[in-house]
């Protein structure tokens, strides 16, 4: 691999010059700056960025760790921060944990063994020991989606108690009683919240939740579906509210399966507006914000922090969401009263 010194002895001056020419550090001739760049074109040289991040003090690069890669959520919002970084002039690390704790503690490590300029952070949920690794941390950071205890950074994430009061609520305006929620998995602060809406609605309805109507899923498709499938199996409801949009793609797969007609037999509304949503059929309607903005948003407070170096006020940022009509919800039919 050509290296620098290489470069200058092609265009016949020294490596410190040729060390201006790439950093802008000083001015040069033109004829010396057509020399370099030849040399550089003719060896195929590319400049160390380890060695240009230690003289700037930055990698002009950023780390984000997510909980789950193929959570469609995670991708979008992933491309709101790619985009704006990108024209911003930074790189993005993509850290996909899986919803592991060890491999989360690990792509934290290595992200900052990486000397990255900020981190943008989603936690997996359970315990606090993120929150305790990143207390120590001086980088700058940004928390999105998933509240984090023991630690005071920026946090931009929507407002999941609210967005799940709004859907419940869609639901009992349309006359439905008997309404169903599968919710996430207790351990992270995303599901407690949206739990918390839920109830808060059928409260204000002065409706009694059994126990029955509430089942915990882990936020994919394939435990919506699996947990749509128990709740239409005994005393059906009339209405699923499913705690991200990927649970409520798996109830309408579990529901035509069951030929229960949705929203003829069954409503359902999901949280989050993935772009899916609106492909799956009948299309979902959902309650949320755009998922690309809010990435986007997130990236910009922390490029923010970047510049300022700390000294500005810790921000957060609640979105409020709002619903999304589309085909999966109607108000429960008079077979449904029948059925009963």
């Amino acid at each position: 691999m050509a290296t620098i010194k290489d470069v200058a002895a092609i265009a016949g001056i020294s490596y410190t010059t040729v060390s201006h020419v790439l950093n802008r550090t000083r001015p040069v001739s033109d004829e010396v700056r057509k020399k370099v760049e030849a040399a550089i074109a003719q060896l195929d040289y590319v400049p160390s960025a380890v060695a240009r991040s230690l003289k700037a003090k930055s990698t002009a690069t950023i780390g984000l760790l997510i909980p789950n890669g193929i959570n469609p959520y995670f991708a979008e919002l992933a491309r709101g921060i790619e985009d704006y970084c990108e024209r911003s002039g930074f790189c993005v690390i993509l850290c996909n944990s899986d919803d592991n704790l060890e491999k989360q503690r690990n792509y934290l490590r290595v992200l900052l063994e990486k000397r990255v300029d900020g981190l943008i952070v989603s936690s997996v949920g359970g315990g606090d020991s993120l929150g305790d690794s990143l207390s120590a941390v001086r980088t700058p950071m940004v928390i999105v989606d998933r509240d984090l205890e023991n630690i005071t950074a920026d946090l931009v994430r929507i407002d999941h108690e609210l967005g799940a009061y709004l859907a419940t609520s869609h639901l009992l305006q349309l006359g439905h009683r008997h309404i169903a929620c599968i919710c996430g998995p207790a351990q992270t602060s995303v599901a407690r919240m949206r739990l918390a809406g839920y109830r808060r609605a059928m409260q204000e309805a002065a409706i009694d939740v059994p126990d029955s109507w509430i089942v915990e899923s882990d936020f994919t498709g394939a435990s919506g579906y699996e947990a749509a499938g128990r709740l239409l199996e005994c005393d059906r409801p009339s209405a699923i509210f499913a705690a991200n949009d990927m649970v409520g793609i798996g109830v309408l797969r579990a529901a035509a399966e069951r030929n229960v007609r949705v929203p003829a037999d069954l409503s359902v509304i999901g949280f989050d507006d993935i772009q899916m949503s609106q492909y799956v059929y009948p299309a979902l309607t959902t309650v949320g914000q755009s998922i690309l903005q809010l990435g986007e948003r997130a990236a910009q407070v922390l490029l923010q922090r970047i510049s300022t170096r700390g000294n500005s006020p810790v921000q957060q940022l609640i979105v409020a969401p709002s619903i999304v009509l589309r085909e999966s919800t109607a108000p429960p039919t008079t077979a449904f009263h029948e059925f009963r």
